[in-house]
């Protein structure tokens, strides 16, 4: 394939498995197409779905997708603990090989224009696919949450996108837009004291730290905290604990990678640690990554040892890349399941 859309739809429904395997079947039902994920979270009620391939395949199958959820899932009876209003909550087009994030907005509109024909359901586009500034942020679209959804749709500033200015009570409404790829990625931090991995996440996200005066937060005008920026832009990050291990981790979502990559998460985070004394072991994906920020990754490491990396394949790059983030250091790396353009091959 030399054009490749990833689309990451959300569904609300994490427990029962005949609803992922239908999804899963409608999906994979699809020329050109390629399921790499079903991940379903029973707290949230929740199933996140992976899946990439042609553009105009992709719609297809997350059309053929949508069908299930407005068939199978009922929201009248929906509780969770993540924020959503629809049976398919959201559903996202990402741009992977050969599109543009404007090719992926285009995308979302298609989907939602037929969407809304075939299922007459409310449709509202988000992040770059948005028509109103207003709408950009999925929160504001979501706020409200399904519970407060028959009232926005009343609201003429709320009127969807696409499809009726009603409530559907069994399906709710659906967000759709486009962004960029997100990294989910966290740093393993030699240390049991969550306190002093969530200093150095604060310190590195974006946000950054509450600005704080005799141990108490300042607040504006508003009442609200006010935030000393942190050093990595387009980051989020706080410090976890971890389960059967004496490690924590700094867990982070890279919302942009050529912005702030992994290997500058990754130093940085080291950077920091050394400060408190203690040290950085490994990192981990969490999900699928596609194969650019760990090209990047190799390339940088490299030149910093006097090396040239401009000859070596692809495979030799990630296994650099992986051995110089400590990819394994918590969980087993498997590339041919974790990087899109190795896993679309299998």
């Amino acid at each position: 394939m030399d054009k490749i859309v990833e689309c990451v739809p959300n569904f609300s429904d994490g427990v029962n498995h005949e609803v992922h395997e239908a999804i899963g079947r409608a999906i994979s039902s699809v020329e050109n197409v390629k399921l790499l994920d079903i991940d379903p979270d029973a707290s949230y009620n929740r199933v996140v779905v992976t899946f990439v391939g042609e553009p105009d395949a992709v719609v297809e199958a997350a059309l053929r997708a949508t069908e299930v959820a407005v068939e199978m899932i009922d929201m009248t009876k929906h509780k969770g603990e993540h924020p959503r209003f629809g049976a398919l909550d959201v559903c996202p087009f990402v741009p992977i090989r050969g599109v543009t994030m404007a090719d992926c907005a285009k995308l979302a509109n298609i989907y939602g224009e037929k969407a809304a024909q075939k299922f007459g359901i409310p449709v509202y586009l988000y992040e770059q696919a948005a028509i109103k500034p207003e709408r950009k942020n999925l929160a504001t679209v979501r706020a409200g949450e399904y519970e407060g959804l028959e009232k926005k749709l009343a609201d003429p500033e709320w009127i969807p996108d696409y499809g009726p200015a009603k409530f559907v009570p069994r399906f709710g409404a659906v967000a759709t837009g486009a962004r960029f790829f997100l990294v989910a990625y966290n740093v393993n931090v030699a240390t049991s004291d969550v306190s002093v991995t969530n200093d150095i996440a604060l310190t590195i996200r974006q946000m950054g730290k509450p600005r704080m005066k005799n141990g108490v937060p300042v607040l504006n005008s508003a009442g609200k905290k006010i935030f000393d920026p942190g050093k990595l832009r387009m980051v989020k990050a706080m410090g976890v604990p971890l389960e059967n291990d004496p490690r924590t981790q700094i867990s982070m979502n890279l919302n942009n990678y050529l912005i702030t990559p992994p290997h500058v998460a990754f130093e940085e985070a080291k950077f920091e640690a050394a400060k408190h004394g203690v040290e950085i072991t490994g990192s981990e994906i969490v999900g699928l990554v596609p194969i650019e920020p760990l090209l990047m990754a190799a390339h940088w490491h490299l030149f910093n040892i006097g090396e040239d990396g401009r000859k070596m394949t692809d495979e030799e790059l990630v296994s650099i890349a992986q051995k110089y983030l400590g990819l394994s250091d918590y969980k087993p790396f498997d590339r041919n399941k974790k990087i899109i353009e190795f896993a679309i091959r299998q």
